[in-house]
């Protein structure tokens, strides 16, 4: 575990005993809660999310920044704060942390920002819904996900990357940064809400058992990339990945047209997407979300006691 940390960073009571005494954790990302989500079904996920943890007998550490502090961990009352706050609220990448730190900023961590606050102070399993990745029609557009999956040792749980990219783009990416794709009870890449974008991946797994021996090979053998586990969605919640590619075609034509750009993309196209397939795409990211934090705590309680008797001097 993790000793020391700097100042900025609050643990919750619950996350801190946990780390004490070696109990399973999964961190949780923000930016569903405060960017992807409408009101007020981001508050609600994030409590569900949080309880599909603890039902796998793990602790969640939901991640945020609130007051100067990046909290590993929010307590009830901060979870309703960053659902419910208003305009001006911040998507955490890495570049952000300064910023939103020495400003006293609102913040909802993305994959990139949960993962970097995750790894400093011990943590290594962590649920979403999907990765970001490389934005179609530009070789340039590439999310700060792909970089800290690279260097960070840590299991991400996902349901691929979000659809709206260009998924073989960012397999590619991954396939050079060296992040190891498994799939859970699948040998193709989920497509986000549908259960195949007919790539490959790298190796299938059935068991966590068997994703937390080989996260554990992986860092001793002194690789420090991310493991991305990617699991379909939910059979009975899927959508078929022609339907749900009409609506991401016209919502990828319509943030053109309104010369939407930045972070300003991604929310947009899901929001557009759910609107477009008559919430069928909100249902399904739901459905995922809470099926990804189920499985990544079952990770967690496989991977700790691994680690714990079998420490590495980087993961210490």
């Amino acid at each position: 575990m993790h000793q020391n940390f700097p100042d900025n960073y609050l643990l919750s009571p619950e996350v801190a005993a946990a780390l004490k005494q070696n109990r399973p954790l999964v961190a949780l990302e923000t930016t569903v809660i405060t960017h992807g989500l409408p009101r007020p079904v981001n508050l609600s996920l994030g409590r569900d999310m949080e309880k599909e943890v603890r039902s796998q007998s793990a602790v969640p550490a939901s991640i945020g920044l609130l007051d100067g502090k990046v909290h590993i961990g929010l307590l009830d009352a901060d979870l309703e704060r960053i659902a419910n706050a208003e305009e001006g609220i911040r998507k955490i990448s890495s570049k952000d942390f300064g910023i939103a730190l020495a400003r006293h900023e609102i913040g909802g961590t993305t994959v990139a920002g949960t993962l970097f606050a995750a790894n400093k102070v011990g943590l290594h399993v962590m649920a979403t819904g999907g990765i970001g990745g490389v934005h179609r029609g530009t070789t340039f557009d590439i999310s700060s996900d792909l970089v800290e999956l690279s260097h960070t040792p840590m299991i991400v749980v996902c349901a691929g990357a979000k659809a709206i990219l260009d998924l073989p783009a960012t397999v590619e990416i991954l396939e050079t940064m060296g992040v190891p794709i498994l799939g859970y009870q699948t040998d193709v890449l989920p497509a986000f809400y549908s259960a195949s974008s007919g790539l490959p991946v790298t190796a299938s797994v059935t068991t966590p058992l068997e994703i937390a021996e080989i996260a554990r090979s992986h860092w001793a053998a002194g690789l420090l990339s991310a493991i991305l586990v990617v699991v379909p969605p939910p059979a009975d919640m899927a959508i078929p990945s022609e339907l749900i590619e009409q609506a991401i075609q016209q919502a990828l034509d319509e943030s053109h047209q309104l010369q939407i750009s930045g972070a300003r993309v991604t929310p947009f196209l899901l929001r557009r997407v759910s609107e477009l397939s008559s919430g069928a795409s909100l249902k399904v990211n739901l459905a995922l979300l809470l099926n990804n934090a189920r499985l990544a705590a079952r990770i967690a309680v496989e991977l700790t006691p691994i680690l714990h008797l079998k420490p590495h001097q980087f993961l210490t």
